[in-house]
């Protein structure tokens, strides 16, 4: 039942991201809930390899490239997943830092960890 309720918190998450940015579109609802099985796939199997493999760069930036990866992750899904797409790589990335941080409020205030 967990994993429901955290599945529920990060599509409405994604939504409230595609609302705020703009070049950052899901079609359906069909397509939300792919966009977050895929995302969270994605974030467990390439992105632990990305970062281990940009780590200098990483570390040259003060982990401001971690921006820049989470951004790919997304391009990553919107290539997989039809009815999500992202347009280009500004709203990539700052699609990323808002889905962050969007994410970050809701299961704050529903009182869960993620």
């Amino acid at each position: 039942m967990k994993q429901l309720f955290h599945l529920i918190l990060s599509m409405l998450a994604l939504l409230i991201t595609s609302y705020l940015v703009p070049g950052f579109e899901v079609e359906s609802f069909w397509a939300t809930l792919a966009t977050v099985v895929v995302l969270s796939i994605v974030n467990i199997l390439v992105k632990p390899i990305m970062m281990l493999i940009t780590l200098p760069l990483n570390i040259l930036t003060l982990g401001l490239f971690t921006f820049v990866i989470n951004g790919l992750m997304l391009k990553i899904a919107s290539s997989v997943v039809p009815g999500f797409v992202v347009i280009g790589w500004m709203p990539a990335i700052i699609g990323g830092i808002v889905l962050g941080l969007v994410s970050a409020v809701l299961f704050g205030m529903a009182g869960e960890d993620r």
